[in-house]
Order: C-alpha cells, then structure tokens, then sequence
C-alpha cells in the first residue's frame, strides 16, 4: 500500500502537513476531500522492505542522540554516520545504515524514516517533519525522546504486572498435563476391570484421548490462534474486536484508560510543538492502536473543524475515560490546553499503572480458585475408586 506525504490547507487556510496510507491516488482523492482538504503538495513514497521495527525504549534512544548531536550543531546527516558506528544489533544497525544512506541522497529526516517501512512509528515520523517545517528539529527530538520513554516505562509496568499471573497459568498447565498423560494413566492402569465412579470414567477418558490424539488438540489451538489472528486484522472485523474487548470485565476499565493515556500524551506532545489542533487528532488517531475509537476520529475532526469544543467533542467519543472531556474543558476555559493535557496524561500514565496492579490482585485469586477446581476433581477422580476398594475390595476384579 503506498504513502502519500502531502502538504494541504484546510478550511481555515492552515497549512497541514502528514503522510496517510492510501491503495491508490484514487483513495487519497477520497481521503482529502473526506478531510475538507486541498493538497499543495503531494509525493508519493517509495516502499522498502521493513528491517526491524523499533521499540518505545530504542526510539526514544535514538531521539535523545539526535537531539544531543543536532543542538551541538552537528548536521543530520553526520549524526547518523556517527550512530550507525556504535554497537548496535544487527537488524537495529540495518535500519540506521539504510537510514544514512537516504540521508545522503538529499532526503529530510522524516523521508528518510518513512523509508524505513513501520521502523519507526507514524506519530514520530509527522512530529519530525513539522520539526523541519518550523525549524525546531532539536526540540521536537527531545520532545519525542521523553514521550516514548514515557510510552516504554508504562508498558514495562504492565508486562511486569502481568507477569506473574502468565508465569502461573502456564506451569498450572503444565502440571495438569503431567497429571494427565502420565500420573493418571499408570493409576488408572493399576485399578484393573473394576467398575468406576462417573467422575473417574470421565477423567480416564480425556486422559485416554490426550494420550492417543495430542496433536490433533496441538493442531486445533494453533488453528484456532491463527483464526483470531487473522480475523483481527480483517478491516471488517477489527473494529468489532476492539469495541468488545473495552467490555470485558475488568479488563476493559484499564484498556479505556491506557487509551486515554495515549491520546492525551500524544495530543498534548503534537499540540505544545505547534502542531495545528486538527493535524494532532489526525495524527493522534493512528496511534491509539484500537481501530473502534480510530473510526470515531473522522466526526471527532469533523466537529473541531466546525468551531465545537475540543472537550465536546471528546464526550461523544466512546472508548475515553469520562474524566478526560472534564478536564480539556477545564483546560479550554483557563487558556492552558496544552498543559491540561500533559498533567492529564500523567495523571492517566499512573492511573494505568494502578488498575494494573488491581487487576492482577484480582487475577491472583481467581487463577488460584481454577487451580484448586482443576486439583480438586482430580483428587475426586482419584479418590473415589479408591473408597471403593476400602468400602468393598470384591469390586475389584478378581478379588
């Protein structure tokens, strides 16, 4: 799919400039005239294969070097051949040698990251290119190096939150397939002909077809992985998946608000930069990573450009916390948005990192109760032909 990088006026006569992937220059006909945009100058962006995509922590490494090196007043261009030059690994290094490359052809930063495929994030990519617009390009690296670390320190919270809980879910299955394919079996064995409790009978017959069919059930998870897999990524069906997982019980509550945290950290980054307020949210939009509230964006825009409100605008869309239109409102009237937003961001960031934690203290004991269902009706299944024997050892053939 290629991309379109363009300069535009809007109806106020505001210059936006982005990059948008469209199929075709039909598609981005559509797109500009959906954007009430009139283009002045469009290129069309050679593709090349994808090396490596960056994660939070080596973008946000890789802005803080650049903006290091570009304040000291070293070109761009040198700065990526002295980059290129450290210990990096070898698919990182690919994209910051092909990165150097570009550059020395002539290429802006920002062209020459596009070129890179998804290396680098899209937010990223338009924040460099209204730095070179304005000639901020050093506070936009720095602005951008502090936002992703941000970004990375979150998720870094969440993985390590949810840890623990991974770690147990798969040695309890690890067990219980032990129990299964191993330990049941040679007790089963051992009981000979006798007659067995409904429990047991059913618990020897899941033994017996894990045992004899592993790896249709093997088969039959990974199919089943791959199907939602591919589902999700439908343009039809992605929109529907992310709309229900915001609700699901408890974990819906924290995905609203990591995305909230999300647009408010990156609006409040495009906004305090200069960024015009309808270029941020079309930008913003991209980056949520939840394609129900990215479809929302285009009425978002749409209201903003008709003179409504930011905070009004927000309110209607579904997938925020309630509390981030209350305070773009209180932002709004005080004439310090861009302000607003960033405590805002903050204070969603470590309202994140709290129902995280939450979450997993919920998580802890209900594991632990299917845990101890899954041990108790092997115990009954184990249990039960052994009273028997006590009860009445002639049940046992035999005997």
């Amino acid at each position: 799919m290629p991309k379109y990088q363009y300069t535009a006026l809007d109806l106020d006569n505001n210059k936006i400039m982005s990059i948008v992937d469209v199929r075709d220059e039909e598609d981005f006909r559509r797109f500009m005239r959906s954007q009430n945009l009139v283009p002045v100058k469009v290129k069309v962006l050679e593709q090349k294969s994808v090396y490596y995509k960056l994660k939070p922590n080596e973008v946000a490494e890789f802005s803080r070097q650049m903006a290091g090196m570009l304040s000291s007043g070293i070109t761009a261009v040198r700065a990526m051949e002295i980059l290129k030059d450290r210990d990096f690994k070898p698919k990182l290094l690919a994209v910051y040698e092909n990165l150097h490359r570009d550059l020395q052809k002539g290429r802006t930063v920002s062209e020459a990251m596009q070129m890179q495929g998804d290396a680098f994030p899209p937010l990223f990519i338009n924040m460099y290119a209204s730095g070179e617009a304005s000639g901020q390009m050093e506070q936009v690296a720095f602005k951008m190096a502090e936002h992703y670390e941000k970004e990375h320190r979150l998720n870094g919270k969440i993985k390590s939150a949810t840890r623990y809980p991974k770690i147990l879910g798969v040695v309890t299955l690890g067990v219980v397939l032990l129990i299964f394919l191993v330990v049941l079996p040679e007790f089963f064995t051992s009981l000979g002909d006798m007659e067995l409790p409904g429990i047991t009978k059913v618990m020897v017959a899941f033994s017996d077809f894990l045992r004899a069919r592993w790896y249709f059930v093997l088969l039959g998870i990974l199919v089943l992985v791959a199907g939602i897999a591919r589902l999700k990524s439908l343009r039809a069906v992605a929109p529907k998946y992310d709309r229900m997982k915001m609700r699901f019980p408890l974990v819906g509550k924290l995905l609203r608000i990591i995305y909230t945290a999300r647009f408010a950290r990156t609006l409040s980054t495009l906004y305090s930069s200069g960024v015009s307020m309808l270029q941020s949210l079309e930008i913003t939009g991209k980056i949520i990573n939840n394609k129900y509230i990215e479809g929302q964006f285009g009425a978002l825009i749409k209201d903003v450009r008709n003179g409504e409100p930011l905070s009004a605008a927000v309110r209607k869309v579904d997938g925020f916390d309630t509390k981030l239109a209350n305070t773009i409102m209180i932002g709004e009237e005080a004439g310090r948005l861009d302000s607003m937003l960033t405590s805002t961001a903050d204070s969603f960031d470590y309202e994140a990192e709290m129902a995280t934690g939450k979450l997993v203290q919920m998580m802890e004991p209900i594991m632990l109760i299917v845990i101890a269902i899954v041990i108790l009706l092997i115990m009954l299944s184990v249990m039960s032909p052994m009273m028997g024997i006590y009860s009445d050892p002639s049940r046992i053939t035999g005997m």
